[in-house]
């Protein structure tokens, strides 16, 4: 798996261009272009009582957006990165996941705006829905992100988010699939985190030797994959925890001072994730990093 074409999609929200300048770390990897989107909500320029489709306003934004676009175009290019632009109108996520299927692109880089209590509890984020309907590798990045450690509020800023990623694994043909992203890092990643959490569900009905069986087992599996790494040419190290998964991610990820988190997109229906999300979208959602999502 390489990342050597990426759909960057934007809304033009705060720190933007940070996130952009980030992706241009993966040219030492091979980058080669990236697809600049932006997705005009039809209900923006749809038709209105007595006045028919807003053309003139549609035109308006296109012209908007193309000009951002182009200057960002001329910066890419200044770092050897080609880039095309893709100003579409309709359902932001069907029209995404379209152009990324017609450019044939390697991933899809989304940033992820505020939540709302309604949203955290009760449905899933417009980036959310795109993650379980995406058939490629999705990033949300965070270039600035607040979070809460021990009763106080902390920001962090995410730079270099490749340098030293954690792979959360579940031993699943996704989590395989992650790994084999993040051999593709060679040259860009410096040292890699290979962690696994015995969840509760699992550990509840066991006896102690029951526990320390799967624990024998899980730091086995972790050395092999730490060793696909080592024979790849990375630097690699494991953590093995049991307890609540995604809390043990996250604490993981703070323990090792991890750049970004890769997950597995896990395999659950889409009814269960939707009301209760599988638990790559709540480290996704939860997490301070940046969360790459490999289907």
């Amino acid at each position: 798996m390489k990342f050597e074409k990426i759909l960057f999609n934007t809304r033009f929200r705060d720190n933007t261009i940070g996130v952009l300048e980030q992706m241009l770390d993966l040219t030492a990897v091979g980058l080669k272009e990236i697809i600049l989107v932006y997705v005009i909500p039809r209900d923006k320029v749809a038709f209105v009582p007595y006045g028919g489709y807003q053309k003139e306003k549609e035109l308006e934004i296109r012209k908007k957006v193309a000009g951002k676009f182009e200057k960002w175009g001329a910066t890419l290019e200044k770092k050897g990165v080609k880039s095309k632009i893709r100003i579409e109108v309709g359902i932001p996520n069907a029209v995404i996941l379209s152009i990324a299927e017609k450019e044939k692109v390697n991933m899809i880089v989304a940033g992820r705006k505020k939540r709302t209590l309604l949203e955290r509890v009760y449905v899933g984020t417009h980036l959310l829905d795109l993650a379980r309907r995406s058939p490629i590798p999705l990033l949300m990045d965070k270039y600035m992100a607040e979070y809460e450690v021990d009763g106080k509020i902390l920001t962090r800023v995410n730079e270099h988010i490749f340098s030293h990623p954690m792979l959360a694994t579940d031993w699943s043909c996704p989590s395989e699939n992650a790994l084999e992203a993040l051999i593709s890092l060679k040259g860009l990643a410096s040292n890699i985190i290979v962690a696994h959490n015995i969840g509760v569900k699992l550990t509840k009905a066991m006896s102690p030797a029951q526990f320390q069986e799967i624990k024998k087992e899980s730091r086995k599996r972790l050395n092999e994959y730490r060793h696909r790494l080592i024979d790849a040419g990375l630097e690699a190290q494991t953590s093995l925890t049991s307890g609540r998964t995604v809390a043990e991610i996250i604490n993981v990820s703070r323990k090792h001072n991890a750049s970004m988190i890769v997950l597995g997109r896990t395999g659950k229906d889409w009814l269960s994730q939707y009301w209760l999300g599988g638990v790559s979208h709540r480290v996704a959602e939860t997490s301070e990093l940046p969360v790459l999502l490999i289907p």
